[in-house]
């Protein structure tokens, strides 16, 4: 089957690895000492919500295990966001806290519904990046929109900072797969 897969062009899906978040707190201070971004102590997990008693109990579960700091909305997509506070100094227990919630979802059977998750950033100049990790991928990307609103990027941003943190992230490398988060809690 290898074979065949091989002619078609069929690959294995990456396994995902939320063990890469704790590379994070590191990659927060590269971004602070090369760019001067430094954190905001805001935090999201995306996923697709689901109904049910699980479902509800899992997210009671996180508002216990984050001593309720955090937050759950939904967007105009339908997707749930859970938003995590820490002192912006706070990276490592902000990462601690994503991690455990993707974790419990994980856990609870509710992998396929995770997206995403991301840490916040601002500059001195005010501009917003979110390092953004993809769950079924593995793997991180930078997102940045333009300051003024609308649905613009700052796509030499997100290019510098792929440059800065490629060693301290495994970066996506498709860029077709950096998806916009307009709009995300912690952003």
């Amino acid at each position: 089957m290898r074979f065949l897969d091989a002619i078609l062009g069929r690959s294995k899906p990456v396994r995902p690895d939320l063990d890469q978040l704790f590379a994070l707190p590191s990659a927060a201070v590269t971004l602070q000492a090369a760019a001067g971004f430094e954190p905001t102590g805001l935090g999201s997990v995306c996923f697709a919500s689901v109904e049910g008693g699980t479902f509800a109990r899992i997210q009671e579960e996180a508002r216990s295990l984050l001593d309720g700091s955090v937050e759950f909305t939904q967007d105009a997509y339908g997707y749930t966001w859970l938003l995590a506070r820490h002192p912006p100094e706070d990276v490592a227990g902000l990462v601690n806290d994503l991690h455990a919630v993707n974790t419990s979802l994980e856990e609870a059977g509710f992998g396929p519904q995770l997206l995403c998750s991301l840490v916040g950033f601002r500059d001195e100049r005010r501009r917003s990046l979110a390092l953004v990790y993809l769950y079924k991928r593995g793997t991180f990307y930078p997102f940045s929109p333009k300051e003024g609103g609308g649905e613009k990027r700052d796509n030499p941003l997100e290019l510098e900072v792929r440059a800065m943190l490629g060693d301290d992230l495994t970066i996506e490398q498709d860029l077709a797969r950096w998806f916009p988060v307009w709009g995300a809690p912690g952003l």
